[in-house]
């Protein structure tokens, strides 16, 4: 689109060629053009809005009263020897697996189904069908000594995992979850699960990291995340 080259004006009306030309800046941008490489209106912009609150003259729920109940304290468990070094190696993993199963049945609160507990008291002579995971041991509470870790797999195909470590000299049971994880793993002495969701290229990812006051291993974080691709297998050469 041609420009008109505006005519030339005497020295003292300076000022009124200014105020025309910008008349005709203004009006080629508000007209536009439709030639190739001309700029154009982009329309009005979206005015952001302030959140809208869903029933104000509501008040708010109370919080919650604060648990009495001692199950998010550290669980002594009875029924094993006492261990003055505080090392929790010194122990048969499966030693505390059965004590354990033994204070639940004496709590009526059983963690498995009669068979799960029955190949767990066969492990010794029926390792193949020994639903306990090798034992791990890592340093969860941060104070330079390993915990035990413990995998046990039920007949629905989830894993309840435990963890203990040793306080005086007595096994205390400081993690107590099960899931059906796709992968668990120790970083900085986090805990951390990811288990299958029913949205594809997501997991749910649970992490359970010590807390000094309260004595466990407390969830921190409960997290739908992208799925981690699982490493291609190696060709045999």
């Amino acid at each position: 689109m041609p420009l008109l080259r505006p005519l030339p004006f005497p020295r003292r009306a300076r000022p009124a060629r200014f105020a025309l030309s910008a008349v005709g800046v203004a009006t080629l941008l508000v007209a536009g053009c439709a030639g190739t490489g001309q700029p154009k209106s982009a329309g009005h912009t979206p005015i952001a809005s302030a959140p809208a609150q869903l029933w104000p003259d509501r008040p708010p729920a109370p919080a919650p009263p604060p648990d009495k109940s001692g199950q998010d304290k550290p669980s002594p468990l009875p029924g094993l020897p006492h261990v003055p070094s505080g090392d929790i190696r010194t122990l048969d993993a499966l030693d505390v697996i059965k004590a354990q199963n033994a204070e639940d049945a004496r709590q009526q609160t059983p963690a498995f189904e009669k068979a799960t507990e029955r190949r767990i008291d066969r492990c010794a002579t029926e390792p193949k069908r020994c639903p306990v995971r090798a034992p791990e041991y890592q340093d969860l509470t941060h104070d330079g000594k390993d915990e035990l870790i413990v995998g046990i797999e039920q007949s629905d195909h989830t894993v309840a995992i435990w963890a203990y470590m040793i306080r005086g000299g007595v096994v205390n049971r400081i993690l107590d979850t099960a899931g059906s994880p796709l992968s668990v793993e120790v970083s900085d002495g986090d805990v951390i699960m990811r288990e299958p969701t029913t949205s594809p290229g997501y997991e749910m990812r649970t992490v359970h990291s010590w807390d000094d006051e309260q004595q466990t291993m407390e969830i921190r974080t409960m997290e739908f995340d992208r799925a981690v691709s699982s490493p291609a297998p190696r060709r045999k050469p």
